[in-house]
């Protein structure tokens, strides 16, 4: 009898007998083993929706899904052309101990308590899509859409989880002065900043920001999960940086701003990056000196790809929740904030993944009081350099894109058990 035997014919014998006579729904998620990945994502979060529970078996067969087994489950996988296998209880048994197998990397996680989804995004529209908000849709995970006057009314404690996406929270209005200052669309997200700071009794936007980044930042203290991407993930913290000073020229907040504001920062604040520097100069499009983007372009987009870092499942589940992948290496894509030069991350912060040899960071992951914060930078993983005004990606034509795949772990993570977590 070999090592492994002995091992499935113990966890036979203490593994309740009610569960081997059930029969089990496997998803698998590895690359050549799954017809649509990310319709996938959306069976599992319909299914927590519905009340019921299910197992994320983490680095095994590149983190799939096992449900039990029920004729309507079955019925969605086959409508979503989803591919999965049915298990009997004996079969189950075996794989329940081959992902808890203490010699291999792999974990079972318990999902029991679907969360309830939000997205920050502006009530006018804009030239632009949000890659999470594609990423829900196609899934068809619900979700509620949130702004300014939902956050400071107090409408976050409804909600588990907030995603963030192209905000500026600087008050800049992404630096688009010099190339979109005179389009329509420009004018009139300007008009309605305005008129939203007014009404909340604030003289600025770049006012009416920080006290939504507050809030949010409130809302994670409190136990919310933050997700953020492109300029959300940097403008977040240098909003918290500058509050004691006026980075804003005249055409953002009609008047001056302060020369020496570089000299002024307060990184207290901040839940990511420090010890970063403003750009001042309000005619370059680009936040500070923590964005990698500048770099990325002199790489091309043949040549940018990003590694997942290889986490314990046993001891650092959620970690390993969020990059679970049907592969390790990302291509990479640019946002107007791409990705994060690694000495302006903070020390506690987890670096999910980068770029081999460089310093530049994509996916980080950390805590702030009860809650936890995620940001990728980026804009569109199947758009390398996503251009104002540009169609949305088709996700049709994507079913098995890795970059999206990291975007729905972070709305399903949310949902494991909270005991497992903590052990």
């Amino acid at each position: 009898m070999n090592k492994y035997t002995s091992k499935f014919l113990l966890f036979l014998f203490l593994f309740p007998a009610v569960l081997l006579s059930q029969n089990k729904l496997l998803i698998p998620m590895e690359s050549n083993g799954q017809t649509n990945h990310l319709k996938a994502y959306g069976i599992a979060y319909r299914h927590l929706l519905a009340g019921k529970e299910l197992d994320w078996l983490l680095n095994y067969r590149g983190g799939s899904f096992l449900f039990n087994f029920s004729s309507s489950l079955e019925e969605e996988c086959k409508n979503k052309n989803v591919s999965y296998e049915l298990l009997d209880g004996t079969r189950s048994a075996q794989i329940y101990a081959e992902a808890q197998d203490e010699s291999k990397n792999t974990d079972v996680i318990r999902l029991e308590k679907v969360a309830r989804l939000a997205v920050y995004i502006p009530p006018f529209s804009l030239p632009w899509d949000d890659a999470v908000q594609l990423a829900m849709d196609y899934a068809e995970i619900p979700y509620d859409k949130l702004w300014d006057e939902e956050v400071l009314s107090g409408k976050l404690k409804g909600y588990d989880w907030i995603h963030l996406h192209h905000e500026d929270f600087s008050g800049q209005y992404g630096k688009f002065f010099a190339t979109y200052g005179m389009a329509a669309w420009y004018q009139n997200q300007m008009k309605v900043n305005e008129e939203t700071a007014k009404k909340f009794g604030y003289k600025k936007v770049s006012g009416l920001k920080l006290a939504v980044v507050k809030k949010l930042k409130e809302y994670i203290a409190n136990g919310g999960f933050l997700f953020t991407m492109c300029s959300a993930t940097d403008t977040y913290d240098i909003a918290l940086a500058v509050q004691y000073t006026d980075i804003c020229d005249a055409m953002y907040d009609h008047d001056g701003f302060d020369t020496d504001a570089n000299n002024r920062l307060d990184f207290s604040e901040c839940i990511a990056f420090q010890d970063f520097q403003i750009e001042l100069n309000p005619y370059v499009y680009k936040y500070s000196n923590i964005d990698i983007t500048t770099d990325l372009l002199s790489y091309g987009s043949y040549n940018d790809y990003f590694k997942l870092v290889d986490f314990s499942a046993k001891f650092d589940p959620v970690p390993t929740m969020l990059i679970q992948c049907h592969t390790s290496l990302v291509k990479g894509f640019l946002g107007q904030t791409s990705g994060f030069h690694k000495q302006y991350v903070k020390p506690n912060v987890v670096i999910l993944g980068m770029n081999e040899g460089t310093d530049f960071v994509k996916y980080i992951h950390g805590n702030y009081g009860k809650g936890t914060f995620t940001l990728l930078g980026g804009h569109d993983p199947e758009d390398y350099q996503h251009l104002v005004g540009a169609p949305a990606t088709e996700l049709n034509n994507y079913p098995n894109s890795p970059g999206y795949r990291l975007i729905l772990n972070n709305v399903l993570f949310p949902a494991a058990k909270k005991k497992k977590l903590k052990t």
